[in-house]
């Protein structure tokens, strides 16, 4: 028995309009709540670690930093620590070499400040590429 004999089977539809409604006040809120900050920064290139001992390029200079915060570039000690006077001596170190790379060997114990003062220095000196030398514990 079929009581259904007369009626015809609607197909359900999906309204997508409120959907897309509903999308478009979301998206208008994030954009409104967003905040957009602009961090100043110092552009490094972080060396990676690797089992062979690397060989030292021609092309370093290499910043050592004592636990005292005593500053030596190629292993001359300057008599001021400041970021203008660091700078003074990285360019004297590169002399006619172009896009020299900075190795900083920090102590230990050194301050972030003065390793902070070191990227400055190369930043004003106009060399971007910067490394850190680590020692691996043994």
């Amino acid at each position: 028995m079929n009581f259904q004999r007369g009626r015809g089977h609607d197909e359900p539809e999906i309204n997508l309009i409120p959907l897309i409604d509903v999308l478009l006040v979301i998206i208008i809120f994030l954009m409104l709540t967003t905040t957009y900050s602009r961090f100043s920064g110092l552009e490094i290139n972080l060396p990676t670690a690797d089992a062979n001992s690397q060989v030292e390029q021609p092309n370093e200079i290499n910043v050592a930093i004592t636990a005292s915060g005593q500053v030596l570039v190629d292993k001359v000690p300057l008599v001021a620590a400041e970021v203008k006077a660091i700078s003074e001596a990285l360019r004297r170190a590169a002399g006619d070499r172009t896009d020299p790379v900075i190795v900083i060997n920090a102590d230990a114990k050194a301050t972030h400040q003065s390793v902070v003062d070191i990227m400055q220095a190369a930043q004003t000196a106009g060399y971007p590429h910067i490394s850190f030398a680590t020692q691996s514990p043994n």
